[in-house]
C-alpha cells in the first residue's frame, strides 16, 4: 500500500505520525509542504477528500495565521486559500493519503484507520500516551 504524507519534519505529531506508519510496515513518500508549498488544486483536492473546509485546515497556532487577520470568521475560503499558498505553515498538519482515505491526523492515532497493518505495541503518541499496548491492540 502506498501512503503520503504532508510532513512539516519540525513538528512533533507529523514526526510522530510519520514514526507510526513506518512502524507499520510501510515506507511512506514524505512531503515537506514547507519547502515544497502547496498548489490551489493539490489543496482543494485534499480538503475535499479529508472533508476539510480551508477554516478547518487553518492551523491557528504558531503559524501567522492571527496577524494575517485570518481568524475573523468573516474571511472567505477564498481569502484562506490564497494565505496557505503564500504561507505554507498555515495549513494544519499532517495530512495523510492512503487507499483508506485521505485525514488530518491530528490527534495523531488518527493515523491508525488509515493503515493496512496496526504497528507492534506498545506505541505512545508524542505526548506519552500510549495508542496501541503491548498486545498490539488500539487503546482508547
Amino acid at each position: 500500500m502506498s501512503i503520503v504524507i504532508h510532513h512539516n519534519p519540525n513538528c512533533g505529531t507529523s514526526r510522530n505520525v510519520l514514526e507510526i506508519i513506518r512502524s507499520s510496515g510501510v515506507e511512506p513518500v514524505a512531503i515537506d509542504y514547507l519547502s515544497e508549498g502547496w498548489t490551489r488544486p493539490q489543496l482543494l483536492a485534499l480538503f475535499a477528500a479529508a472533508n476539510l473546509t480551508p477554516r478547518s485546515a487553518l492551523r491557528t497556532t504558531k503559524s501567522p495565521a492571527e496577524e494575517l487577520g485570518l481568524l475573523d470568521e468573516g474571511v472567505s475560503d477564498e481569502t484562506l486559500l490564497d494565505a496557505m499558498l503564500e504561507h505554507p505553515v498555515l495549513v494544519n498538519r499532517p495530512i495523510v493519503c492512503s487507499a483508506k482515505g485521505v485525514r488530518l491526523c491530528r490527534p495523531s492515532e488518527a493515523v491508525l484507520d488509515l493503515l493496512d497493518t496496526l504497528p507492534p505495541g506498545p506505541l505512545a503518541k508524542e505526548d506519552g500516551t500510549l495508542i496501541i499496548n503491548e498486545r498490539g491492540e488500539r487503546v482508547g
